[in-house]
């Protein structure tokens, strides 16, 4: 007798709360856009068009002092080449040997 009582309590737990998730859910704002994003997390216009060099920075190293005594972190360039895929990537380091050819 006690199995059916708490399965109809579970039962009802569980709409409420999808009723509530339901009713207090947040709504993305209408003009949010997704800006594109690089495998190293920084955006886009952080990237020069042309060379494809990361101009972001990173924490990423300790920085020491000259007697070797840690003196904390170290703000170091990114060193991402922006792989975005699904271009090869070894058309990112090396140049096409080939000249382009016409299809017409």
């Amino acid at each position: 007798m006690n199995g059916p009582i708490s399965l109809t309590l579970g039962y009802c737990l569980f709409g409420a709360g999808l009723l509530v998730g339901r009713l207090t859910r947040r709504r993305a704002p209408a003009d949010a856009t997704t800006k594109p994003v690089c495998g190293c997390s920084h955006g886009l216009e952080h990237h020069d068009p042309e060379s494809k060099e990361c101009r972001g920075e990173i924490l990423h190293r300790d920085a020491r002092s000259t007697s070797g005594i840690y003196i904390g972190n170290q703000w170091v360039a990114c060193t991402c080449r922006q792989y975005v895929g699904p271009k090869p990537f070894e058309e990112l380091f090396v140049s096409p040997m080939l000249p382009p050819q016409d299809t017409a």
